[in-house]
């Protein structure tokens, strides 16, 4: 299979991406959210002439095509631009076939736990505790994650005590019948997250996620061994010699790929061997409403190392407003703490055309 054309429909935030082949089949997908304007032009600049009219049969390869091409360009954006034709060329493919992409990963249609992910720093505990008790009573969560210090935040609190607080309050609040998850999102030196650490392990808490500057794998490392506590991460990272010497130095407990960030299914399979082989989970970053939770869930019912959870976003449009209005349907919802995959061909959803209609159009194609 050959593509015809690459197209994008953008705004700042989000970015939609529609394939067609020689034979007019279709698919959508979608580059990673933030500066997506940006990354669609990386697209049409600098990975779509690299793929229009090859052969699609072997996606990785030419994935690495694109990425030896460019290879002066190593960074997130054209990671970000190769995620949207990958995914929009597993859409087309499930499309062919009648059947999920789930199934065409080895999986299949049908339920995921999901943990209620908290976005925000600028509530208290005590406040973030009453709609996590909300969630939990109106859609059956029974796993949330919260933040702690402040992004990148070189061992700062959001507020003084705040972190000690909220690590108090969600115990107490939800009960021992939930898991508790946090993420620092880069904070802090390892004396500092070890001691943090600490406090989480006393309050029964099992996922701590990003505790150091995600970057500087050693200082993760020495989190992790000095914690019996699960560490995670990788969301940040879309390198693969990265990713293998993360998971080689066993840097985390968890694996944390962002199918968006890291260039799509295919790259992030990789990964998720990597994982496997080392024995580590796979439970991929996906905070906010766009298509790379949909992504992830059809990815978790595939893997044989899926985590225990999906991540899924509780902020609205106070937080997100530019979620609203994407798709003719929403593809998300939680039962009993759950969500799902349908047996839908593709991705099983449809992009709403108003939104379509109001976004920044462009399209390569073959002469």
């Amino acid at each position: 299979m050959k593509l015809k054309s690459i197209e994008t429909f953008t705004n700042e935030f989000v970015g939609f991406v529609r394939v067609t082949a020689e034979d007019g089949a279709q698919g959508w997908g979608q580059v990673s959210t933030y500066h997506s304007d940006i990354t669609c032009q990386v697209l049409h600049r600098q990975v779509a002439p690299w793929m229009l009219g090859q052969d699609t049969t072997d996606l990785d390869d030419l994935l690495d095509l694109v990425t030896e091409r460019e290879h002066k360009f190593p960074g997130s954006y054209l990671r970000r631009a190769m995620a949207g034709v990958d995914t929009a060329i597993w859409d087309l493919r499930g499309k062919q076939q009648g059947k999920p992409v789930a199934e065409l990963l080895g999986g299949s249609a049908g339920p995921i736990r999901a943990y209620a992910s908290s976005m925000k720093r600028d509530i208290t505990p005590a406040d973030e505790a009453l709609r996590l008790k909300k969630l939990r009573d109106t859609h059956g969560f029974d796993a949330f994650k919260v933040r702690a210090g402040s992004e990148v935040g070189r061992n700062k609190d959001e507020w003084p005590g705040r972190t000690e607080e909220i690590i108090l309050t969600m115990r107490r609040a939800l009960g021992d019948d939930v898991d508790l998850l946090i993420d620092a999102n880069s904070c802090y030196s390892p004396d500092r997250a070890i001691e943090v650490g600490h406090m989480l392990q006393d309050h029964g808490f099992c996922h701590y996620e990003e505790p150091c500057p995600y970057w500087e794998l050693d200082q993760t490392k020495q989190v992790t061994d000095a914690l019996d506590i699960d560490v995670s991460g990788g969301e940040q990272d879309c390198d693969l010699t990265t990713w293998k010497r993360m998971i080689d130095m066993r840097a985390v407990d968890i694996v944390q790929p962002d199918i968006l960030y890291l260039g799509g299914i295919c790259r992030t399979l990789r990964v998720a061997g990597m994982a496997k082989a080392a024995d580590l989970p796979v439970t991929p970053h996906c905070a906010n409403g766009s298509l790379v939770t949909l992504f992830t869930m059809h990815l978790l019912r595939a893997i044989p190392n899926a985590g225990k959870y999906l991540e899924f976003s509780i902020e609205g449009a106070d937080y997100y407003p530019w979620q609203d209005g994407l798709y003719v349907a929403s593809p998300y919802a939680i039962e009993n703490g759950h969500a799902r995959v349908t047996d839908a061909p593709g991705w099983g959803v449809e992009i709403n055309p108003e939104w379509l209609a109001k976004s920044t159009y462009q399209i390569s194609e073959l002469p």
